[in-house]
């Protein structure tokens, strides 16, 4: 059984500003980068005692150097650094039985949670089919493309709430209570690990008998991205297939999510190219 694993930094125990996510000349970030590593090595260490007999990871936070490969587990694979065809969701493929996400967190414009967000600081709200959506549910049906169930997920209160929300038989863990969007009340390191084991054990046990499934959005698909300037969203609208519904917001369109997707990384990569 082959577990694919996307760990990202915000939704991590102990972790609750941006000064501690940053690779950039940031003294915290190092301590950061560890206590990443240590939840992804225990949600390793679950799906294995689950019955996980291959486990992928990808590293999703970022520049996607955070992980430190030498504490994972060594039968474990880490696809590591940027940049990535499919992102936070590469080395997906049919091969793979389930998806789990560590140290996620809830969409941007959510409440009570922390660094709330959708891929980038540059947008102020995304939309699929009229829905906001967390990088969860992006990364849910990316993996649904393939065929493949998100079986668990951690991160804070909300970034719980949102899974279940969609994939309302998912084994989520909260490690942390946000209060606002840069304070929480967190589990220790030792209690979030254990966790997390405990969690990805029982979600990878009972993948046969949860009702599991591969997420999908109704086709056709319609993207909408708010971006926080007018002038990210003039580069975005350089896409071609892309509609200018007002000053900061964009439509796109496609009855495939994949090529919505390639589409939404393309708009954000044009709109992060100005300020």
């Amino acid at each position: 059984m082959k577990i694919f694993i996307s760990g990202d930094m915000e939704g991590i125990a102990g972790i609750t500003a941006t000064e501690q996510t940053d690779p950039v000349g940031q003294p915290e970030y190092a301590y950061s980068c560890k206590l990443m590593t240590g939840e992804v090595r225990a949600a390793c260490e679950g799906a294995m005692a689950g019955g996980a007999t291959e486990v992928l990871v990808n590293d999703s936070h970022w520049n996607m150097r955070n992980i430190i490969h030498e504490e994972l587990p060594p039968q474990v694979r880490l696809i590591r650094g940027s940049l990535k065809p499919l992102s936070m969701n590469q080395g997906l493929d049919p091969s793979c039985n389930a998806a789990a996400f560590v140290g996620y967190h809830a969409p941007v414009g959510t409440a009570d949670s922390n660094i709330d967000h959708t891929y980038t600081g540059d947008l102020y709200d995304v939309r699929i089919n009229g829905e906001r959506c967390s990088e969860a549910r992006i990364n849910a049906a990316v993996a649904g493309c393939f065929r493949v169930p998100v079986i668990f997920i951690s991160g804070d209160q909300n970034a719980c709430a949102d899974a279940k929300s969609f994939l309302p038989w998912v084994e989520a863990v909260e490690v942390k209570h946000a209060i606002g969007r840069y304070a929480a009340s967190s589990l220790s390191p030792e209690q979030s690990r254990k966790a997390i084991a405990d969690g990805m054990q029982r979600a990878v046990s009972g993948l046969g008998s949860s009702g599991a499934k591969p997420y999908a959005f109704a086709s056709p698909i319609t993207l909408e991205l708010v971006f926080t300037t007018t002038a990210k969203a003039d580069m975005a609208s350089l896409l071609p297939g892309s509609e200018r519904l007002d000053g900061r917001t964009l439509r796109f369109g496609d009855p495939d999510f994949l090529t919505v997707f390639r589409a939404f990384r393309a708009m954000m990569t044009l709109g992060s190219s100005v300020s």
